[in-house]
């Protein structure tokens, strides 16, 4: 990695004063220069362009015309209401576009962070957005890096750059300048200290980071989803079916001798209400609501194709640490001979601290300051009686960690480490407050615990500690670690999350087969996966192992794999394409820089919430909380949210099909038009409006997750013949009891005010055929219907919308009439429902 400084001036001009940092005016000449430190998206349209735009559907500009052709002749009333609806429909897919990107946004907001810096002379906490060129901030242990620093003072400075790198291994840093291409004084935005302080200067901020220039390579342009480019594609079928229909009915009707331009309104209004230009309206508001939903669940949904694609997921790849673990080693076992001792060598040998209910240092440390804590024996507490006065720090060679502390006047050497080593160093042992001399036998009872506890998976530490004589000093460190008394053993491991385990199961029971990809070791990752339910006779693969196998033996057995360990992950995208290639549908987690290629190449890319922005900006879905769980709950939502669409799309076309089918038989019988442009247009309203809306708000069925997951077909075939027969019982009815009433002499108004009405009730009832099976209706469904149904007496009664929609008043018999002929379309479901499996 090499750095190159193009704002060296200014930082070299920062450099000049660091102890009192910039002032607030340099900083917002700088802010101006420079701009925000943030990753920036590529512009997208306004408002005004995106309102325009939905002006530019074919069926609009008919309707506008239609509109105009209606003004000529004077018949201002139609001409205003088709205006309306025209501008209405605008209105509410514009709105329906701004929600679901509003719904996105929420990932911008949740996911800021801070930083402290040096202005003005005086530490000050800011939003890391803020920072400028020059800026000296304060790393301290634990904090993520918010810009690339040049580091000005550092004091055991180690940096994790796993994110960037991929290395797992924390890196050393100092200020020392070595060369242009050392890095060793650098430190890079989103990656975080391990431990140690320091203060840098801010030499490159947003897309001009390390981590800026790799998230403006993996920007693109988004495409349709696939879901969209079958609903467009249905979208265009049933305009060339409307339109050919349109055609015929127009002809039709003009050698009858209709006025031209009322036979024109009525071919335009048909070919509205034919075509169901509804549908991606009410399907990226069903979508925008579904990704609100998952947000108040920890999944903030960043891209419609997530939302879509979780319904047919069959493969989740997971990691393991944090997602399917808690990320916070946790004492699981011990083998203790003395308690109280045990308790106070885990709390006072250890150089972890608790604050707030986080633990701040090394997670080995701070599982066993927790375990000390949880059994009575604070460290804070503990210090103030037996203060430390001398340590030999923890090192990877010799593999123990030693402190002495003063009790009650005497010095005692407390010792932690490999148990091997430890166990070698004791000449007693302490079993329940009485000493005696260690034996070959006790060291082999130490041995065989030891080999038990690591057979599981855990990290195991031995305790020990002795009286130092008065006269003994530290010179000799080697001497101080000797003769030594054994008290126990320590295991410990990152514990699987409780609701993983069920997660798992569900993911079973749905047809949906769990991968874990970690970074740990084979024996830890298996151990974790038989406990979860993950490893049930699956392979378990190493880095190493993937790297001898070549693509074509490793897609033939990839679907044997459950837990790949040591992986790197770059990995991960051999992983997914052999996935891919037997036809699985991935979802992948990953929260690093080099996990963003495995992520943009899954079905589904899931950034964890703790990730790094480029692993966001490459993902499809945020976890908030890390949790496997969450994403299961989120597949439960896809699901659900693809059996609404699929409900509304069986609503609407059953409609429209009922339309086409009433107005052309009418036609060809030589009957008149059942409805006028206007009663269409209106039908088109209550078809498009609340209650088809508000079948994108049904809960999940009764086993929505005791399925197979969903081939992604929108119309199935049984689905399609049940529509057809919902169409043609619509059509039926409608004419038959126009007919019944145009020959019981009854006025051509009346009949068509019946006609009009009968088709709405169908709809409105309609409505409940295609709701979630076994489930009491939603409210917003319910209201919908009720709204619709006052709408629709409003349109019959009130004389003002009398004369707008041509209908009259009708009599309690006629609506007998009227629920009775609708009411079929619950037998039509019933019978459809039996017959067609």
């Amino acid at each position: 990695m090499k750095w190159q400084n193009k704002n060296t001036e200014d930082v070299l001009n920062s450099l000049k004063s660091t102890n009192n940092g910039l002032t607030s005016g340099e900083v917002q000449k700088r802010q101006d220069i420079y701009g925000k430190n943030e990753l920036i998206e590529e512009e997208k349209p306004g408002p005004i362009t995106k309102f325009l735009g939905q002006f530019k559907d074919f069926l609009i500009i008919l309707l506008i015309i239609a509109a105009i052709a209606a003004a000529l002749i004077g018949d201002i009333i139609d001409a205003i209401v088709i205006l309306i609806v025209v501008i209405l429909n605008a209105v509410v897919s514009f709105i329906q576009e701004n929600r679901a990107e509003n719904a996105m946004e929420q990932l911008k907001n949740m996911t800021s962070s801070e930083a402290v810096v040096i202005r003005d002379g005086e530490p000050k906490k800011i939003t890391a957005s803020e920072l400028t060129i020059g800026d000296v901030v304060i790393l301290e242990e634990g904090d993520n890096i918010p810009a690339d620093l040049r580091l000005l003072k550092s004091y055991d400075l180690m940096v994790d750059e796993s994110a960037l790198t991929g290395e797992s291994k924390p890196s050393k840093k100092d200020e020392n300048v070595l060369s242009e291409d050392e890095t060793t004084n650098l430190t890079f935005m989103d990656s975080y200290v391990a431990s140690g302080r320091a203060r840098g200067v801010v030499v490159e901020i947003g897309m001009n980071t390390a981590i800026g220039k790799i998230a403006e390579m993996i920007q693109g342009e988004e495409q349709k989803t696939p879901l969209q480019d079958r609903i467009h594609g249905l979208g265009k079928l049933m305009g060339l079916i409307a339109i050919v229909v349109c055609t015929g009915v127009f002809t039709l009707q003009f050698f009858k001798g209709v006025p031209l331009v009322t036979n024109f309104l009525t071919a335009v209004s048909l070919a509205v209400a034919a075509v169901p230009e509804g549908l991606p309206a009410i399907m990226t508001l069903t979508l925008a609501l579904g990704m609100q939903r998952m947000a108040k669940s920890n999944a903030v949904v960043r891209k419609l194709l997530a939302v879509e694609t979780l319904g047919s997921c069959t493969t989740i790849c997971t990691d393991k640490t944090g997602t399917l673990t808690k990320n916070k080693m946790a004492v699981r076992q011990t083998k203790i001979t003395s308690p109280e001792m045990a308790f106070k060598i885990s709390a006072l040998c250890n150089n972890s601290s608790i604050s707030n209910g986080k633990v701040i240092g090394d997670p080995t440390d701070g599982a066993m300051l927790v375990y000390a804590d949880e059994n009575g024996y604070n460290r804070q507490e503990l210090e103030t009686k037996h203060k430390r006065i001398f340590e030999i720090p923890l090192d990877s060679e010799r593999k123990r960690m030693t402190t002495v502390n003063e009790f009650n006047g005497d010095k005692y050497v407390l010792t932690k480490g490999a148990p091997e080593i430890i166990i070698e160093r004791c000449n007693m042992v302490e079993e329940n407050g009485e000493l005696s001399q260690i034996t070959d036998e006790n060291r082999m009872e130490v041995l065989d615990d030891l080999k038990e506890m690591t057979s599981e998976a855990l990290r195991v530490l031995a305790l020990a500690y002795r009286n130092m004589g008065p006269d003994e000093g530290f010179d000799d460190k080697a001497a101080l670690e000797n003769d030594l008394i054994y008290v126990g053993l320590v295991g410990m491991m990152d514990p699987p999350r409780k609701e993983a385990k069920e997660a798992v199961a569900l993911c079973e029971k749905a047809g949906i087969k769990v991968v874990m990809i970690t970074g740990d070791n084979k024996d830890t990752a298996a151990a974790i996966a038989s406990e979860i339910g993950i490893l049930k006779g699956g392979k378990v693969l190493t880095g190493s192992d993937l790297e001898k196998i070549d693509d074509d033996k490793f897609k033939d057995m990839v679907q044997n794999v459950s837990v790949y360990a040591r992986v790197f992950p770059e990995q991960k995208v051999r992983i997914v394409d052999a996935l891919k290639s037997q036809g699985q549908v991935v979802a992948m987690t990953g929260d690093g820089v080099n996990d963003a290629p495995a992520l943009k190449k899954a079905a589904i890319g899931v950034a964890m919430g703790s990730g790094t922005d480029v692993a966001k900006e490459s993902a499809d879905m945020l976890l908030q909380d890390d949790n496997f769980a969450t994403i299961v709950e989120a597949v439960k939502e896809g699901r659900t949210i693809f059996d609404n669409i699929k409900r509304f799309v069986k609503f609407q076309l059953s409609t429209n099909i009922g339309a086409i089918l009433t107005i052309t038989v009418a036609s060809l019988v030589s009957l008149p038009i059942p409805f006028n442009p206007i009663q269409i247009l209106w039908i088109n309203i209550i078809m498009d409006g609340p209650p088809a809306q508000s079948l994108g708000v049904e809960p999940s069925e009764a086993g929505v997750m005791e399925r197979t997951p969903s081939s992604g077909n929108i119309i199935p075939k049984r689905n399609l013949i049940r529509i057809g027969i919902a169409g043609i019982v619509m059509s039926v009815g409608t004419l038959l009891l126009y007919y019944y009433e145009l020959s019981s002499g009854a006025s051509v108004i009346t009949a068509m005010t019946i006609a009009f009405t009968v088709f709405v009730m169908y709809q409105i009832f309609n409505v409940f055929n295609c709701k979630a099976k076994g489930m009491i209706p939603n409210k917003t469904l319910l209201i919908a219907v009720l709204a619709s149904f006052l709408l629709q007496l409003c349109v019959i009664y009130l004389p003002y919308l009398q004369g707008i929609f041509r209908t009259t008043g009708i009599t309690i018999m006629d609506w007998l009439l009227i629920l009775l002929v609708a009411s079929t379309i619950f037998l039509s479901e019933f019978i459809s429902e039996k017959v067609i499996k």
